[in-house]
C-alpha cells in the first residue's frame, strides 16, 4: 500500500502545469504495483472542490483510491510530531494536516507518495517518501 499526498491529487485534478505529468505518472506506476490510499485527513484537503461526499467519492472511486481511517496510534504520532515541532520554534497553533499524515504513513510503516517532502523528512525519518 502507498499512502498519498493531496497535492499529488490536486495536481493531477487541477492540470497543474509544473507538477501534473510527474503526479499523473507517479500513481499510474504505483497503481499496478500497489493498492493506493488516502486518509480522513487528505479526504477532507481535496473535499473543498466538491459539492458532497458522494461526488468526491465517486472520483476517488475512478481513481481507484481507497480512504482508511485513522489509527490512533497515527493520532498519537501526529500529537508527537507537533509537541517536537513546537520545541523547534514552530508557530503553528494546531496540530499540521502534514503531522497526521506523515504519522499514518510510518505507523502503516507504507510509503508516502508526496512532492512536498521537507516536513515529512523532519518529522518521520522513517517514512520512505516517493518525491521529486
Amino acid at each position: 500500500m502507498i499512502l498519498l499526498d493531496s497535492n499529488v491529487i490536486l495536481d493531477v485534478w487541477d492540470r497543474d502545469p509544473i507538477w501534473s505529468t510527474w503526479s499523473s505518472d507517479q500513481m499510474r506506476k504505483l497503481s499496478t504495483l500497489h493498492e493506493l490510499a488516502i486518509n480522513p485527513i487528505v479526504y477532507a484537503e481535496i473535499s473543498a472542490r466538491f459539492s458532497t461526499p458522494s461526488a468526491l467519492d465517486g472520483k476517488l472511486t475512478d481513481l481507484e483510491l481507497d480512504v482508511l481511517d485513522l489509527p490512533r496510534p497515527a493520532a498519537f504520532l501526529a500529537g508527537k510530531a507537533y509537541a517536537q515541532y513546537r520545541r523547534r520554534g514552530g508557530t503553528k497553533s494546531n496540530v499540521l494536516a502534514d503531522f497526521f499524515i506523515g504519522a499514518h504513513a510510518a505507523v502503516l510503516g507504507c510509503p508516502l507518495l508526496t512532492r512536498d517532502a521537507k516536513r515529512y523528512t523532519a518529522y518521520f525519518p522513517s517514512v520512505r517518501l516517493i518525491a521529486p
